[in-house]
């Protein structure tokens, strides 16, 4: 998921990366607040990643610690081209049922 500007947490451990590649940073970090701790009391895994095509840099939040930090940011541009063409069919297409199986 993606991390809001007021997240609340604190950095335990940094990995190192290779910046060329676009990400900025691969940390292990810890939620601060009062409530984010009871609800989810482990630790989360914080990637920071530039875009070179948009310019932005995006914060996403994973609970996975085995997959590469540029497969992390990968798998999230591609979740979300996905949304985009859905929401493309729901704008442009007149469609009253939709079944899927997967």
């Amino acid at each position: 998921t993606r991390a809001k500007a007021n997240m609340n947490a604190r950095r335990i451990y940094s990995a190192q990366v290779e910046r060329a590649s676009g990400i900025i940073c691969d940390q292990t970090i810890l939620l601060n607040g009062f409530y984010a701790t009871q609800h989810y009391p482990e630790n989360l895994r914080r990637v920071r990643f530039k875009d070179v095509e948009s310019g932005k840099t995006l914060i996403f939040l994973t609970n996975n610690f085995v997959l590469p930090p540029l497969t992390i940011a990968a798998l999230y541009k591609n979740r979300w081209q996905v949304e985009l063409f859905f929401k493309w069919i729901k704008q442009h297409l007149r469609i009253k049922k939709f079944l899927g199986n997967s």
